[in-house]
């Protein structure tokens, strides 16, 4: 590799902003291709919480945290980026499971509290008919995904990164072994090493280089309602709807589109996910006493690029010089430390320990994702 490696990557949602500004900022050469405006589509079709939440087991929660940690950093080596640590309150599971939830996490460091009604009322007042107790953890956030990815690549830019979109990856140009570029449809990039961080895109993108990766992408409802006074401070998982209030007013909720899979007819794709967007307004409502009045803005359905096992998929290809893949549900949460870490892989070979059990080999029979492989 050169002593200024030329580093293309394929995707310029969250994750792909985050690898521009990391390896730029390093001394690498940077082009991000996109074949959509930047901004990427999962990143744009996030609820956006940031978080190290239940219903993971610890080697994920220490990856996930320290994400979070690695937020903060951002924050301060970008005082425009705007991170909300407004906070979390999670009620969506069952008593026991909420206890487990707070016992488990609490002993793991994770700052979070099992609270009463009456302090959910202080946190929330506007909340019609609050739990007798939920879980609370003061330090998530969130952020505005499409934002965000916009001022990481803008800082990637003015440190001198090339953001080229729109630009079709048709696929990675493979030579004896190794990287040499990629194959767009108006020519060939030559690069050192090429990140794929396409979304949904990657697997294709993978299998030009011989290489299968197992994804999912399940569809998830956003609905976004037009400004409205405050009535949240924080974010609020309850059993029905995730919601959280932007800065400008507009609510934002989320949840898992409830029809399962679209149709395929267009038509009739439109009316469904039309149909829950309307049912998730009306549980929206029905969250605030007196029943708030909230007018629906738009409404999208947004397919999560999810890993066979659930799990990011990040690092390098194996049996390709020169390739890596960095894909993963948990987009938001998760950009910082996979930028960082593979900015560490490509320029000194060292990558956080924390990513190692999330490596390519699982999906070729050389490695399992493991919690045994962190230290505590």
């Amino acid at each position: 590799m050169t002593e200024r490696p030329r580093v293309v990557i394929v995707g310029a949602g969250i994750i792909g902003a985050s690898l521009a500004w990391h390896l730029q900022r390093r001394g690498a050469h940077v082009t991000v291709l996109d074949a959509e405006a930047p901004g990427g589509i999962a990143t744009r079709h996030s609820w956006a919480w940031i978080n190290a939440s239940w219903g993971n087991p610890e080697t994920y929660f220490r990856l996930r945290y320290q994400s979070m940690r690695d937020w903060h950093q951002l924050g301060q080596d970008m005082p425009d980026l705007t991170v909300n640590w407004c906070g979390g309150l999670i009620w969506d599971m069952p008593p026991d499971e909420l206890e487990t939830y707070v016992t488990q996490h609490a002993a793991w460091g994770y700052d979070i509290r099992r609270i009463n009604k009456a302090e959910i009322q202080r946190l929330e007042p506007h909340l019609a008919n609050p739990p007798d107790t939920a879980a609370y953890v003061a330090e998530e956030g969130s952020v505005e995904p499409l934002a965000v990815t916009r001022a990481l690549l803008a800082a990637a830019d003015a440190l001198g990164a090339e953001i080229v979109s729109p630009a079709l990856v048709q696929a990675v140009d493979v030579q004896a072994g190794r990287i040499v570029g990629v194959v767009t449809e108006t020519g060939r990039i030559i690069a050192d090493h090429v990140i794929l961080a396409a979304g949904v895109g990657t697997t294709r993108l993978a299998a030009t280089a011989g290489f299968t990766l197992p994804l999912n992408s399940p569809p998830g409802l956003l609905a976004v309602t037009k400004r409205h006074t405050r009535l949240l401070n924080g974010l609020v998982m309850a059993p029905s709807v995730h919601i959280r209030q932007m800065a400008d007013g507009r609510l934002i909720a989320g949840a898992d589109f409830s029809g399962g899979t679209l149709p395929e007819d267009v038509q009739d794709a439109d009316a469904a996910a039309a149909d829950a967007a309307s049912e998730l307004l009306d549980t929206m409502c029905w969250l605030f006493a007196p029943r708030a009045t909230l007018t629906l803005d738009r409404y999208t359905i947004g397919y999560r690029p999810t890993p066979g096992d659930g799990f990011p998929a990040v690092g390098r290809v194996p049996g390709v010089e020169g390739l890596s893949i960095a894909v993963t549900h948990s987009g938001i949460t998760l950009a910082p430390i996979i930028g960082r870490g593979l900015a560490d892989d490509i320029l000194t070979g060292k990558i956080d320990p924390l990513l190692v059990p999330y490596g390519l080999g699982r999906f070729s029979g050389l490695a399992t994702p493991s919690s045994d492989v962190l230290p505590d």
